[in-house]
C-alpha cells in the first residue's frame, strides 16, 4: 500500500479496514445535519445556480471558475482519522497555488462543496452531485467507494484517495492518487522491509472482516516464500487473517502465540489504531524488540503521542515522504501553502493535493476542449505522469486495470516502488536516500532483483 505504489506494500491502504463492511450493514448514522458545506478559504466559493455553464456546455464552468465538488467521510469515521476536512484542505490548497498563477486560462479552480457522506451513503451523495449538476468533477476520500460507479457512469471526471483497487479498476472516468495494483500478487516490498529489519522469523495478520484484509496477510506469505533468498530465509512462522476489527476482545493470545513461534517480525494489514493495541500487548508480554511495518501509521501527531512505543518500526508511505528532499518536485509547494492556509502536514491533505493535481493536469491537457469528457480523455493520454515528482510514474493510457499475477506487464507500472521511513524517538526518518525517496524494481514483472533508489520529477 504505497502509491501506485504499487506492489510495494500493499498493506498500505488497505485499510479503511473495513468494519465498515459489518457496520453499513447495521446503519452508520440518524444525523440530520447538512451534508453539504461551503467552503471558506480564498478558492471555495457557493456553488452558484444549478446547471450554470460557460459556452462550452460544460456543467460548472463560468468564465470565471471551474467548480469541483468533493465528497467523502467525516462523521461516523470508524478509524477517527481525520479524512474529509484534511483531504479538502489539500485541495483548496493546491487550488490556491494556482490560482495564484491565473488559473487555468483565467479561470479560477474553486472547491464550492464539501459533502459528508456520513460513512454509509457515499452512493447518496453522488447521486445528489449528478443530479444538481452543478460540478465539473468531483474528489472522493471514502472508506464505502459506493457511489463511484455512478460518478464513472454520469462521464464526471472523478479524483479519488485510491485504496479501493476493484471499485476504480476498469474505470476510465477515476483516477486515484495511485494507480490499482494488484492485491493477492506477490510483493518485494514486502520482502524488502523484512530484509532492511534483519528479520527472520515473520508474523501476518489481517482483519477478518475485511476479505482484502485477509488478502493481504496472506500475501505476506506468498511474497516472502517466493524472496526467500532475498531475505535470507525468511519466513512467516504465524499467520492470522481473522482478527476483529479494532481488536476489540484485545490481541493476548495471538501474541503468546508469536511468542511462542518465535516472531521477530510482525507485517500486519490493520489501522493504525490496531497497530498501537498490538504494540501495547507486544511490550505487556515483554516482546519490545518486535519490529512491526505499519501500512496505515504515517501520523506524526499520532506517532509522537505513543511515546518510544513504535520505535524502531517501519511505515509505509504512499506518496514522496515529507522527510525526503523537495528536489524539483511539487513538495516544496505544498509544504509552502499549506503552511500559507495554517493547515498541518498530513497524509490526506496530500492526497487531495494529489487528486488536486491530476485535475489541474488534465484541464491543462484538454486545452479548448473543456468538456467533461474531453479532460478525462486528455488524461487518460498521460503516460508519465507524477504529480510533480510526488508519486511514482503512471501510464494512464493502460493502469486503470489492475494487473494480474500471470500477466503482470499489460496493465503493471514501468516500476514497482515502494517508499517508507522508520520511528525513531518519536518522529520519522527517511529509509534510504533521501534525495531518491523510492525502492523501484522493473514493473513488468514479479521476478526479485536489488531495487533501484529512484528520484521521480
Amino acid at each position: 500500500m504505497s502509491t501506485t505504489t504499487r506492489p510495494s506494500f500493499r498493506l498500505r491502504h488497505l485499510l479503511a479496514l473495513l468494519a465498515i463492511v459489518a457496520m453499513v450493514g447495521v446503519g452508520c448514522s440518524n444525523s440530520d445535519s447538512s451534508s453539504t458545506q461551503s467552503g471558506s478559504s480564498g478558492t471555495s466559493a457557493s456553488s452558484g445556480s444549478s446547471g450554470e455553464k460557460a459556452a462550452s456546455g460544460a456543467p460548472g464552468v463560468t468564465d470565471s471558475e471551474i467548480k469541483y465538488a468533493a465528497i467523502g467521510t467525516n462523521s461516523n469515521n470508524p478509524l477517527g482519522t481525520c479524512v474529509l476536512d484534511c483531504y479538502a484542505q489539500g485541495i483548496k490548497s493546491y487550488f490556491d497555488w494556482r490560482n495564484s498563477e491565473g488559473g487555468v486560462d483565467g479561470r479560477k479552480l474553486v472547491l464550492s462543496q464539501t459533502i459528508d457522506d456520513e460513512l454509509s451513503k457515499n452512493q447518496e451523495k453522488a447521486l445528489q452531485v449528478i443530479s444538481s449538476n452543478d460540478a465539473f468533477g468531483v474528489f472522493n476520500a471514502t472508506q464505502v467507494p459506493s457511489g463511484w460507479a455512478d460518478l464513472a457512469s454520469a462521464g464526471i471526471p472523478t479524483y479519488v484517495w485510491g485504496i479501493h483497487m476493484p471499485e476504480a479498476s476498469g474505470k476510465p472516468q477515476i483516477f486515484g492518487h495511485n494507480a490499482p495494483v494488484c492485491g493477492t500478487c506477490p510483493s518485494r516490498a514486502s520482502a524488502l522491509v523484512v530484509k532492511q529489519a534483519g528479520a527472520k522469523k515473520i508474523g501476518a495478520l489481517g482483519y477478518g472482516v475485511s476479505q482484502n484484509s485477509k488478502d493481504c496477510a496472506n500475501s505476506v506469505k506468498t511474497s516472502l516464500d517466493k524472496y526467500s533468498d532475498a531475505t535470507g530465509g525468511a519466513e512467516v512462522v504465524y499467520t492470522n487473517d481473522s482478527l476483529a476489527f479494532g481488536l476489540t476482545n484485545g490481541i493476548g493470545p495471538e501474541v503468546t502465540a508469536m511468542k511462542d513461534a518465535g516472531v521477530e517480525m510482525v507485517l500486519a494489514c490493520i489501522d493504525l489504531n490496531g497497530m498501537k493495541t498490538l504494540a501495547q500487548e507486544l511490550q505487556r508480554q515483554g516482546m519490545d524488540d518486535v519490529v512491526l511495518y505499519h501500512p496505515n501509521t504515517y501520523n506524526q501527531d499520532f506517532v509522537a503521542a505513543a511515546g518510544d512505543l513504535f520505535q524502531g518500526d517501519y511505515v509505509g508511505v504512499q506518496f514522496r515522504p515529507f522527510e525526503a528532499d523537495a528536489g524539483d518536485s511539487s513538495l516544496a509547494q505544498y509544504k509552502e501553502w499549506m503552511g500559507k492556509n495554517g493547515y498541518p502536514l498530513t497524509e490526506l491533505a496530500m492526497v487531495g493535493w494529489i487528486n488536486a493535481d491530476e485535475a489541474y493536469t488534465g484541464v491543462k491537457a484538454a486545452g479548448s476542449n473543456l468538456t467533461r469528457q474531453g479532460v478525462i480523455d486528455a488524461t487518460n493520454q498521460l503516460t508519465d505522469y507524477t504529480a510533480g515528482g510526488l508519486i511514482p510514474s503512471t501510464d494512464w493510457t493502460r493502469q486503470h486495470t489492475i494487473q494480474t499475477q500471470d500477466d503482470p506487464a499489460t496493465h503493471g507500472a514501468k516500476q514497482a516502488c515502494t517508499s517508507m521511513v522508520k520511528v525513531q524517538d518519536g518522529k520519522f526518518e527517511m529509509v534510504g536516500d533521501p534525495s531518491k525517496p523510492w525502492y523501484c524494481w522493473p514493473g513488468q514483472t514479479f521476478d526479485w532483483s536489488e531495487p533501484v533508489p529512484t528520484n521521480f520529477e
